[in-house]
């Protein structure tokens, strides 16, 4: 499970439950529980706002990756950059609580 800090666990829970197309199974107030196969993600309440970078984030693969970050902008996500290297492409995003993503 990968678990996030932030103000609102469920807000941000039923986000990424959208985004990804998963489901809350376990909700206790100051922890969500979402299960997406085969990943699960935990939110959890925290007092303090996020201050600079995570220092973990989640890359997403697509088929196609500009059809994708349009869906998850239309959904409240926020494109920080897009980044290429040699064979590759990918988008920076944000979700609504300001936790970075990646898609490529």
């Amino acid at each position: 499970m990968i678990t996030v800090d932030c103000a609102d666990p469920r807000g941000l829970a039923d986000w990424w439950a959208t985004a990804i197309g998963g489901e809350v199974v376990q909700d206790f107030g100051e922890f969500v529980m979402l299960d997406a196969e085969p990943i699960m993600m935990g939110f959890q309440r925290v007092p303090e706002p996020l201050d600079g970078k995570n220092r973990v984030h989640i890359d997403f693969a697509s088929q196609d990756r500009v059809t994708e970050v349009e869906r998850l902008v239309g959904l409240g996500a926020t494109v920080v950059a897009e980044h290429s290297a040699p064979g590759l492409t990918w988008n920076i995003l944000e979700d609504p609580a300001g936790n970075v993503f990646c898609v490529r």
